[in-house]
């Protein structure tokens, strides 16, 4: 065996590996191209800010690599204690993190509130950091450009100097796979770190109770988001089933804060509730694959976002 032949080929395709998260003001469009980059829903999206709460991977496998997305909620200025927990862990995120993407949409004028991040951004100063500039297809090819300046400009502002600034629509399909070419490269050389075919390490139950959150949010006023929280109590197959008829049983409680707001989640008769459990089982049961019975209660937990006390019970 000639000394040649175990010596690393230069021309071999170096396959990457490793972690980008993608940061911006609640409802910049996060979650949204993580599960466009995915081809798969892995973290839910509502049109209300502050929808993600949990740090969801979504992982694209790809032939020249493997980038894992994480997913944090919209960092914002904290009014409650479960704000506050919030914001500590997207930073704690940004510090693990391959490459930051920083989400800015196109449809709204750089804020106070994208300074305050790209501020935030500019001390990561190790990580490689990409504009990405969503929601284009709300908006006219003159606006874009004019977004793409500010943010460029933003960037020079605090000290960032962008590794990219992409322009993209996950609604629109538009530029979608740009952003994973462009994130690739920026990831260190490195071996698969999840199996192919697998699309999120998120626990099933921490995914069914967001897909209930989910569908309980939908078309709701506007004062319950922040005030509601699902806490799966069990999810157990029934027992004295055939094999070839297995039935998934799903115990779920959702908490709010205030008797008016159990009356809104409920609903008329009980109307809303049942809704909310018709959408939410078809999306578990797509999400598990395997049939399921679906039971929901809706419970009282006073001013649960400021009792640290609540908030470990809920999960935060």
């Amino acid at each position: 065996m000639s000394p040649m032949s175990d010596r690393p080929n230069p021309s071999a395709p170096v396959h990457r590996s490793g972690f980008a998260c993608f940061v911006g003001r609640p409802n910049a469009g996060k979650s949204t191209l993580t599960n466009a980059l995915v081809g798969t829903k892995v973290a839910i999206t509502s049109g209300r800010p502050q929808t993600t709460r949990h740090t969801v991977r979504g992982i694209v496998h790809r032939p020249d690599g493997q980038l894992v997305l994480v997913d944090t909620p919209g960092l914002h200025k904290p009014r409650t204690l479960l704000g506050q927990r919030l914001n500590d862990l997207v930073r704690a995120t940004w510090a693990e993190v391959d490459v930051i993407g920083f989400c800015i949409p196109a449809d709204q004028k750089v804020g106070p509130g994208d300074r305050f991040i790209a501020a935030e951004l500019a001390e990561a100063k190790r990580t490689p950091k990409v504009a990405i500039v969503t929601k284009t297809d709300l908006v006219d090819p003159q606006t874009l450009v004019q977004q793409l300046l500010a943010v460029q400009k933003m960037g020079e502002d605090v000290g960032i100097e962008w590794a990219e600034i992409i322009p993209v629509s996950a609604v629109g399909d538009s530029q979608v796979t740009l952003v994973a070419d462009l994130l690739m490269p920026l990831l260190p050389a490195g071996p698969p770190l999840y199996p192919d075919g697998e699309l999120t390490d998120e626990p099933e139950m921490v995914m069914a109770a967001e897909l209930i959150r989910e569908a309980a949010l939908e078309g709701v006023r506007d004062e319950l988001p922040h005030s509601l929280a699902v806490v799966i109590e069990e999810m157990i197959p029934r027992e004295d089933r055939p094999a070839d008829k297995p039935l998934l049983d799903v115990h779920a409680n959702l908490y709010v804060e205030r008797p008016s707001q159990k009356a809104i989640v409920i609903g008329h008769k009980g109307g809303r509730l049942k809704d909310v459990g018709t959408r939410a089982r078809k999306q578990i049961e797509a999400l598990l694959g395997t049939p399921v019975y679906l039971d929901l209660h809706v419970k009282v937990a006073k001013d649960w976002q400021r009792d640290p006390k609540q908030l470990r019970k809920l999960g935060f």
